[in-house]
């Protein structure tokens, strides 16, 4: 049958079914071949938070979004046009955050009777008039997939039942006009060693394909063309994850320092353990210690051994390795603490994102123990961020906190793969013995207030470390008031000096603007299409987005002081208001969001409309 093609700009697909039905699969293949055609694109992966949910409830649902246009974009979209249901619990899971029209579609095999009971449906939304709304199609593919694969050699039921992800794949792949080949290279490499799995995949696919070809189902086949405002290079889809390990990565290769990453394995920071760990041969080493503390420990102890020392967590590790972390900044040694924040406190949503670390990596060590902080932006940003990280690290003789968080982790995006050279070299910087009759003085400072960095073994280097206070200068043990109050002075005062190297900070303004919108970390993508939005309907904003939380730019209270309205979006309940205020008297106002989800473009529209149509202060009491 002849089928309609439509071109589309932009599209939003989300992938969902039980943890088991290979979701975050099929959503990274149909990434890969999105990539290939040269969209752009974002994706938001969403795990369930329960290792072991039972098969077919909600608790268990596992979904992959991706947003891919013929434009450039910035967010993984906040509503998804098309939902992939593979079982009434995906569909339930995720109807809510549909929008009217959107298009269903579902595996009507799964929908038996036992599996409406675990979702909690009384009736079947596919007899009643629930979902009347949607444009559903009702596609069995259990019974295909089995069907596509019964005459297969060596393909038992089990095979067969397992690729029904692929079904799915290859009819969207066919709805979106994606390259079938992409995927079919993947499948025969990913199970080159099992010959029956490869077969039943393979037949999925492309019974999926088929399916979308010829059925009357569906009538129409979508388009969308590459993006063309794109920078020219060399691009590959990366998520913040493999990102932070690249550029942990590179600022060892620039520093020339082996890399030690000491790692305890918690969700969502466990895969840069997993990611570092394949690099042994450019040096790098990896240690799973056996908790928290001890990873905080290995990793400062191969800063002392003069090595880029660096350790990985998320929120409760970071409750534990404060006191590491004040150590470090005590002896005044390089060292890089990732955190890939989740919601918390305590276990929370371990597999949910939030910006709710900011006050702890701020405040969070006894005494005064300010350090340097970096927010990564968007997935690939992770890559700039994390070898920042390290360069202040290293040339600053402190330890850094890097932020990054649950949606820039798992989130893929295009990224231009830098070169080497690009990058700056990083100056270790070790100590030289002093000439013959002079006393080495391991807290002597520079005009930074940076003290040397003297890796032990070397001769006429020898001196002290520990965590009780250090004699300026000569790093003794000092009980001295006075020289306490010097030595907490000068800790602060070499993190204070780092702003004078910091660019200022940037604002995106329309000639007129009297509300900022002023961002920090993962808000990055959602702020910039927000704020599109809103000058699409001819209004006028300002938009400005920090990486450095401290210290922050020399420019940030010109900044803030020029506006008379600021809006400050955090997944939080707005830390970085309590900051803002406390150190600018500013009155900025908090858009926050705690769901475990990140902002959406559409919200931050109207709260950014709701401000700006607000009367000023003063022209209320004046």
């Amino acid at each position: 049958m002849s089928k309609t093609v439509e071109e589309r700009e932009r599209v939003v697909v989300r992938f969902a079914g039980d943890s088991g039905d290979g979701m975050q699969l099929a959503g990274g293949r149909f990434t890969d071949a999105t990539a290939v055609l040269g969209n752009d694109l974002a994706t938001l992966p969403d795990f369930p938070a329960e290792i072991r949910a039972p098969a077919g409830t909600i608790p268990g649902v596992s979904a992959f979004q991706i947003h891919f246009a013929s434009r450039d974009i910035l967010t993984p979209g906040d509503a998804p046009n098309v939902l992939v249901a593979m079982n009434p619990a995906a569909l339930k899971a995720n109807i809510p955050s549909l929008p009217r029209g959107a298009t269903i579609i579902v595996n009507e095999d799964a929908f038996s009777r036992r599996n409406l009971e675990k979702a909690g449906y009384p009736v079947s939304p596919l007899e009643d008039d629930s979902l009347a709304e949607f444009t559903v199609h009702r596609v069995p593919m259990t019974t295909l997939t089995a069907r596509a694969s019964e005459a297969l050699e060596g393909v038992g039921t089990r095979d067969a039942g397992r690729a029904k992800n692929l079904f799915a794949l290859g009819l969207l792949s066919w709805l979106y006009d994606r390259p079938t080949d992409v995927t079919e290279r993947w499948i025969e490499g990913k199970f080159a060693s099992k010959p029956a799995a490869k077969a039943a995949n393979l037949a999925a696919f492309r019974a999926g394909w088929s399916f979308g070809e010829t059925t009357e189902m569906l009538d129409v086949q979508y388009r969308i063309l590459p993006a063309t405002d794109v920078d020219p290079g060399t691009y590959r889809q990366i998520n913040g994850t493999s990102a932070t390990a690249l550029g942990l990565l590179a600022g060892s290769v620039r520093s020339r320092l082996p890399l030690l990453l000491a790692s305890y394995p918690i969700t969502p920071a466990s895969e840069i353990l997993h990611e570092l760990s394949k690099h042994e041969g450019l040096g790098v080493r990896t240690v799973q210690a056996e908790d928290e503390i001890a990873a905080a420990g290995v990793a400062l102890g191969a800063a002392f051994g003069g090595h880029l020392g660096i350790t990985s967590t998320s929120g409760p590790g970071m409750d534990l390795k404060a006191e590491t972390i004040g150590l470090a900044l005590m002896l005044e040694l390089p060292m890089v603490i990732v955190d890939v924040q989740r919601a918390g406190p305590s276990t929370g949503l371990p597999t949910k994102t939030e910006q709710s670390d900011l006050l702890m990596a701020m405040y969070g060590r006894h005494g005064d123990a300010p350090l340097p902080i970096i927010a990564a932006q968007t997935p690939g940003d992770c890559f700039r961020a994390a070898f920042e990280a390290v360069q202040t690290a290293i040339e600053r003789r402190t330890p850094v906190i890097l932020l990054t968080d649950g949606f820039l982790a798992n989130s893929s995006e295009p990224w231009r793969i830098p070169s080497l050279d690009e990058l700056p070299e990083i100056d270790a910087g070790f100590a030289q013995a002093p000439p013959e009759g002079e006393a080495f003085l391991p807290y002597a400072r520079d005009e930074r207030g940076v003290r040397p960095w003297a890796p032990p073994g070397t001769p006429g280097l020898e001196h002290r470390i520990g965590g009780i206070e250090k004699q300026d200068g000569t790093g003794n043990i000092s009980y001295d008031p006075a020289n306490h109050a010097t030595m907490t002075r000068l800790r602060r005062e070499k993190v204070e000096k780092i702003a004078r190297d910091l660019p200022l900070l940037e604002v995106d303004e329309d000639e007129g603007a009297e509300v900022l919108i002023l961002g920090w970390g993962s808000t990055y993508g959602s702020i910039r299409a927000g704020v599109r939005r809103v000058r699409d309907r001819g209004l006028k904003v300002a938009r400005a987005h920090l990486r450095y939380m401290s210290p922050m730019p020399e420019n940030l209270g010109e900044v803030l002081r020029a506006y008379p309205k600021v809006l400050i979006p955090e997944m939080n309940t707005g830390q970085l208001v309590k900051l803002l205020r406390a150190e600018y008297l500013v009155d900025c106002k908090p858009y926050t969001k705690i769901t475990g989800q990140p902002l959406f473009a559409a919200e931050l529209e109207e709260a950014i409309v709701e401000l700006i149509e607000a009367p000023i202060l003063s022209e209320v009491t004046g």
